[in-house]
């Protein structure tokens, strides 16, 4: 065997109904591993290397020279590819967590024959996993009407991101929601960080009148008052953008003994790949923290093997799994959202012909 590894460079494009509250945000950049044997071209693995601009810990200028680091030497390699595969961190750095989840990837689906098999359970099988259905930021009436396709489309879980428009219209919006469909829809929220630490009890006193199933990030990233805030909110705190600068497992076990969350939300391209993500879901689990996991606007690659990767666990919760039409230029994959679930349908073909 004669393993050769390149990386290849991709630019997708939003739709209109997946602005991000980067507003600038009109395009995202994805680059792929991709992992052959030399005498057995056409099977192939491909893992995706996605941080997102402004928020990724591995958002820096050498990010595509240890990209071609990483492909040069996997290239000729004699190391067993299993071992790199459950111990990415031995040829990555754990501060590069978008390239550590597309290494993984990578080599899980070429270890498996490619295809985009990472994980033989469930989904791959077609066993689907209930989601959140997304809600992105805008006005009064664009939220709205996607929450109207949301619930049409069978969605009983709904993430609203707020903070970005006046919060007594969002609370308007929320009021909405709970007049038309009662406490049928599970709503959770997402601010970003975008409450001051001086409003933010304040703010979720105000929110809990209608119900809310969760709250992601209320303060901004090593704000003081984040385990006041976890202690006396009255709606389940769930951490997001806290977790990223913790890279070992000392400093994710402190973050969650020191503020106590009721969840912690996990997303492999920030949060330390699937072998870092394993690691918070064990202390998590140790210390009675929720937790579910999220994609971070990667393309259907990456979507594919962070589906495969949520079914490998017992979950309970839905699943922020529901980005795959953000782009107007996917990769089709057989990735299908119906019912407010995500499912895998062999029926469907990968077509990863530009990568």
């Amino acid at each position: 065997m004669s393993i050769v590894c390149s990386v290849h460079k991709r630019v997708f494009t939003f739709n209109f109904h997946a602005r991000t509250s980067r507003g600038a945000m009109d395009t995202k950049t994805s680059w792929f591993f991709k992992i052959w044997d030399d005498a057995q071209p056409e099977r192939a693995g491909y893992g995706e290397c996605g941080p997102l601009p402004g928020l990724s810990i591995d958002d820096v200028p050498e990010y595509e020279r240890l990209l071609d680091h990483v492909a040069s030497t996997l290239t000729g390699t004699t190391q067993h590819l299993s071992v790199l595969a459950d111990q990415p961190d031995l040829l990555v750095p754990r501060n590069f967590p978008s390239i550590l989840f597309g290494l993984e990837t990578a080599l899980l689906d070429f270890i498996h024959g490619g295809g985009g098999v990472i994980f033989n359970n469930t989904f791959i099988k077609g066993e689907p996993i209930s989601i959140n259905g997304l809600i992105w930021m805008g006005d009064h009436d664009f939220m709205l009407k996607q929450i109207h396709e949301k619930v049409v489309q069978g969605f009983d879980c709904l993430k609203l991101k707020i903070g970005g428009i006046d919060f007594g219209e969002e609370c308007r919006i929320l009021g909405i929601i709970r007049e038309r469909f009662g406490d049928a829809i599970t709503i959770r929220l997402d601010a970003n960080g975008s409450f001051g630490d001086e409003v933010a009890l304040g703010r979720l006193r105000v929110l809990s009148q209608f119900n809310i199933h969760s709250i992601e990030q209320p303060v901004r990233v090593g704000s003081g008052m984040l385990p006041t805030i976890c202690a006396e909110s009255p709606i389940p705190v769930a951490l997001d953008e806290e977790l990223i600068a913790h890279l070992s497992l000392e400093n994710r076990r402190l973050l969650l003994t020191s503020t106590r969350p009721q969840y912690i939300v996990l997303k492999p391209s920030l949060h330390g790949g699937m072998h870092g993500c394993r690691e918070w879901i064990s202390q998590a689990e140790a210390l009675n923290v929720g937790w579910w996991i999220t994609s971070a606007l990667e393309s259907s690659v990456g979507l594919n093997a962070i589906c495969q990767f949520t079914a490998e666990f017992n979950t309970y919760l839905p699943q922020g799994l529901g980005t795959g039409s953000i782009y107007s230029d996917n990769i089709t994959s057989p990735l299908h959202v119906v019912n407010g679930a995500i499912l895998y349908d062999k029926t469907r073909s990968w077509d990863l012909s530009t990568l």
